[in-house]
């Protein structure tokens, strides 16, 4: 029977088993979520560039549910895919599905977030520490000078590692700048699963507790900063605020020529799905793939390869997401 290529939320009804081999190897996929507009472009694009490396991809998306993803994974062990690409829902809860793995003997490459406390062969992300601490290096470098700028903080969901990362990015530029006094943070919170909804009660919150005189909020990705800038147009300060975001979402993008959203990072997805799909055939097939860097997972030293970020504003952002090709300019209008 012939690999098959699934999209998520049919493989529920699937049970056959795919037969993988080293000129055609099998990727198992296990994703988080397809709620997001950017996970969609990372499956479609990891999809087409194992296609083009003979390789067939199962997909699987937990709908942000621990138990549902470890599920999945077995059923893709169960199944005998070649190599494992997870990106996990919480980091910390993967554990027994990737201890089933080893004993499988299928190597997993943990995606975009790292797998914590395990045994786990590739990390390949963005550096996510970078990206906090350009969000956090925007916003020093926009406010106003000459007074106390007073901001609020919205981190990711707290079972995200990345999250932690961001926020470890932004307080490098921050706190040095809270204690010489010119930033307040005036509320902060963790953004449930990274719900645009649970943002915008954060943003409700700061402004119940801290009045309408705000600076900046530092939200962590598009979809925070959204649900943030929904609370500020309820309240008239939507513009006013200068509020940061991450993915260079369609909706950012489109915001931050209105002018309700001040920046984005732009982390280029095609070349990361892309890279990623090298990797998961180079290790299928037996071969070691080059990687730049290790990084601590709690476990071991995990060879890790982590690609750029870029900052966007308005003033950039036909040079850069237009350029690209990863929204075309007349869908930003």
């Amino acid at each position: 029977m012939k690999p098959l290529l699934l999209a998520a939320g049919l493989l529920a009804a699937v049970t056959t088993t795919t037969f993988a081999s080293k000129e055609k190897p099998v990727i198992g996929l296990s994703l988080d979520t397809l709620k997001e507009e950017r996970w969609q472009r990372d499956r479609d694009t990891f999809i087409d560039a194992a296609k083009q490396l003979g390789a067939t991809v199962i997909v699987q998306s937990a709908n942000s549910d621990d138990t549902r993803q470890t599920r999945d994974i077995e059923s893709l062990i169960s199944r005998r895919v070649d190599v494992l690409v997870i990106v996990p829902h919480n980091g910390e809860a993967m554990n027994r599905a990737v201890k089933s793995a080893n004993d499988a003997k299928i190597p997993v490459i943990a995606y975009d977030r790292l797998i914590k406390n395990c045994s786990i062969d590739y990390y390949l992300a963005f550096d996510n520490v970078k990206v906090g601490e350009a969000q956090a290096s925007y916003i020093a470098n926009h406010l106003a000078l000459g007074r106390t700028a007073r901001i609020v903080r919205i981190y990711g969901a707290p079972t995200d590692n990345n999250a932690k990362l961001f926020k470890e990015g932004q307080d490098n530029i921050l706190l040095p700048l809270i204690k010489q006094g010119k930033i307040e943070v005036v509320h902060e919170d963790w953004a449930l699963d990274w719900k645009p909804e649970n943002a915008k009660k954060i943003t409700n919150a700061a402004i119940t507790k801290a009045g309408r005189n705000l600076d900046a909020i530092i939200a962590s990705n598009d979809g925070t900063a959204g649900g943030a800038i929904q609370a500020l147009q309820e309240d008239g300060l939507a513009g006013k605020v200068l509020v940061t975001g991450q993915d260079a979402d369609l909706a950012a993008c489109q915001r931050i020529l209105r002018g309700t959203q001040a920046m984005t990072i732009y982390k280029p997805l095609k070349n990361l799905a892309t890279l990623a799909a090298r990797v998961a055939v180079e290790v299928a097939q037996g071969r070691a793939p080059t990687t730049l860097t290790t990084l601590d997972n709690g476990k071991h030293l995990v060879p890790s390869i982590l690609e750029k970020i870029i900052s966007v504003d308005r003033g950039n952002l036909s040079a850069t997401v237009v350029a690209d090709g990863f929204h075309p300019a007349a869908a930003l209008k």
